[in-house]
Formats: structure tokens, C-alpha cells, sequence
């Protein structure tokens, strides 16, 4: 789908977006040229909000059966939805900020690559109502509801194990459904995907945490077991931070990760992008840097923490802003460099 929305965007030369008929984001393309608030929003809460819904909607693009212009608004740049349909059913739109280029057969031109991204989707709906097995063993990214015989609120549970068992743990509560053949596709290695009654989520991650002595990640509740793959799509992401962040191993709650709920999400090209903001910092320096920032600034408690003195913190504070080039008086650099720093944590090399 990445690479559909990013050929699209290339021969459009405008920036594209993805979403599902339920204005969730997919898969979007580099921006070009100004950006406005909806795209900006839809790209960093990968959701649009209902009033932005409400105002698309209302210009039939839910039974539209071709490209729909929709003009700006102040602060709301024009654009073009073309609906993405399958054998008569719309199962999500592609979005072209107007650049004042996308002609009638510029957008033709790119029908085929609209067509196959329909196709894409609409397969994904086929597998709504999926066994949990082939729910779980899908790709996180595929959305698919399931049904499964456990009543909400539900959670799930993400776990990486030494190798791929041979069967479900006996040790695990009734009422919990797991299965031991999914693999991350991130990683290629082997998980133990379990969907729980929310209220056992927890214990039921630090059960299996304590019977493979690994790490594991919790997705947030959803009240209708047949939204569980949102909590899946979160206990993934949880689990990657359980596996490198101290703080939060070894098992991660989604509802408790603050800002790496943004960066766990984020692809390892991205991680690798941003990490190297402050990749020309030794290991102590950068630690010093990440906790003075962690205490928000506060030099004496930062060095407290670090068992140092304070002119030794100002030291290394300035050294980092010689090695980095930024300036860590300054709000956004600061905001840069503490974001660059919790990004590495996360890559796989980092140890």
C-alpha cells in the first residue's frame, strides 16, 4: 500500500494520503509544497476527527464513483478525493492536495495504481470475521475485525517467545484465547498473540513474561471484541518498547508509554532518521543529555540523578551542543535532540 500512495504522489507530484472508509490513516506520501491542519492532524493521530469527516462526507464522496474536488476553505487547503471502490463498494479514499497541476488526466493516469490499492482493501474486508488464528497471523498494519467467543472489554497481548510453541501455555486463565504461530513481521521472529478479558490483561502478560522470561506488550481495552485488532495493533508497538526501553520492561502497557506511543509506530527508516539528531554523542554524554531533558531542564536534580556535579552536567551539556549543532537553549532544539535520543533507544542495533 506504501508503495502504491508513494508512486501516486510521484506522478501526481502532490501530496497524497490513504485512508480506510473510516478516515484512518494507511499510508500517506512525502509532502509537497504547503500543508494545512487536516493532513497534518490525519498524519500524526492517523485518524481524522468527525467534524473533518462530517465536512468531507457532505460532498458525496462515500457514493461517488470518480475523483471529487473539494474546494479550500481559510486555513483548509483545496484538494481531490477519489474514492476507492471495488465492485461497487467504496472501501476507503485516496486524498491529493490541490496543487493547481492535478488535471482530469493526470488523476487518469493514475487510476490502475487507484484500482489496485481498492483491491488491496477489499481483500483485507474479506477477512473481517476471521478465526483468531488467521486474525493474529495476519499483518499488524491489515485491518480486520474478528469474533472470537470472549466477551469485552477484551485486550491484547503481545509476546516474544525463544521459539515457536507448540501449543498455547496450560498455565493461562479461562476465558483467554491465544495463538503461538504469528510472527512479526518486523523482525521475523516468533510471538504468542493472546486476546484477554481486559481485567486479566495485565496479569496475564506478566504470567507469560515470567514463563518465557521475555518480554511482552499490552494493547489498550476495546469494549467490543471485534475491534480487538486495534488492541493488537497497540500491543505490538508496546512490546517493541518493553524490549528496548528500561523504564518500561519488561511489560509495556500501551496506555502508559507517552511519547514512545508516537515513536513505536514510526517505521526504522524513521527511527533511523530521527536518532541521527543526536547520533555524534558518546554514550555517557547522551545519557546525561536524556536525563537533564527528562527533569525538564533542572541541572541540580539532573545531576543528582547522574551522581555528578553540577558544572560537570554544564560541561557535558555544552559538549553536546557542539557535537549535535543544537543550540539546547533553544525550545525546538531541545525538543529535537530529547525526541532523537528516546528514538534510538528504539533501534534495533541499540544495545
Amino acid at each position: 500500500m506504501q508503495d502504491i500512495v508513494d508512486e501516486i504522489s510521484r506522478l501526481l507530484d502532490a501530496s497524497v494520503t490513504l485512508e480506510d472508509r473510516s478516515f484512518n490513516l494507511l499510508a500517506y506520501g512525502a509532502q509537497s509544497g504547503d500543508i494545512d491542519r487536516v493532513r497534518q492532524e490525519s498524519i500524526l493521530r492517523r485518524h481524522a476527527s468527525d467534524e473533518v469527516r462530517a465536512h468531507f462526507e457532505a460532498y458525496g464522496i462515500a457514493t461517488a464513483t470518480g475523483p471529487v474536488r473539494i474546494p479550500g476553505l481559510p486555513g483548509l487547503l483545496g484538494r481531490v478525493c477519489v474514492p476507492l471502490r471495488h465492485d461497487g463498494v467504496t472501501y476507503g479514499y485516496l486524498w491529493a492536495l490541490e496543487s493547481g497541476a492535478l488535471t482530469d488526466e493526470r488523476l487518469a493516469a493514475v487510476a490502475p495504481l487507484v484500482g489496485r490499492a481498492a483491491a488491496l482493501l477489499a481483500t483485507q474486508a474479506r477477512g473481517r470475521h476471521a478465526p483468531l488464528r488467521q486474525f493474529f497471523s495476519a499483518d499488524p498494519a491489515v485491518r480486520a475485525t474478528v469474533r472470537v467467543d470472549v466477551e469485552g472489554p477484551v485486550a491484547a497481548v503481545a509476546v516474544r517467545t525463544p521459539a515457536v510453541v507448540s501449543g498455547p501455555p496450560r498455565t493461562l486463565p479461562r476465558g483467554v484465547l491465544a495463538d503461538p504461530d504469528v510472527t512479526d513481521t518486523a523482525v521475523d521472529a516468533p510471538l504468542l498473540a493472546v486476546l484477554a478479558p481486559a481485567a486479566q490483561a495485565a496479569h496475564v502478560a506478566r504470567l507469560l513474561h515470567n514463563l518465557y522470561g521475555l518480554a511482552a506488550g499490552v494493547g489498550g481495552p476495546r469494549d467490543d471484541p471485534g475491534e480487538a485488532w486495534q488492541s493488537w495493533r497497540e500491543a505490538l508497538p508496546a512490546l517493541r518498547v518493553a524490549e528496548h526501553v528500561e523504564r518500561h520492561a519488561p511489560v509495556a502497557d500501551w496506555s502508559t508509554l507517552g511519547v514512545y506511543r508516537l515513536l513505536a509506530r514510526l517505521s526504522p527508516r524513521e527511527l533511523a532518521d530521527l536518532a541521527a539528531e543526536s547520533a555524534a554523542l558518546t554514550p555517557g554524554i547522551a545519557a546525561s543529555v536524556e536525563t537533564y531533558l527528562d527533569h525538564a531542564g533542572q541541572v541540580q536534580e539532573a545531576a543528582a540523578v547522574l551522581g555528578v556535579h553540577r558544572q560537570t552536567l554544564y560541561y557535558r551539556l555544552g559538549k553536546a551542543g557542539r557535537l549535535t549543532g543544537l543550540d539546547l537553549a533553544d525550545g525546538e532544539d531541545r525538543l529535537l535532540l530529547h525526541l532523537s535520543l528516546k528514538a534510538a533507544a528504539l533501534l534495533p542495533t541499540h544495545s
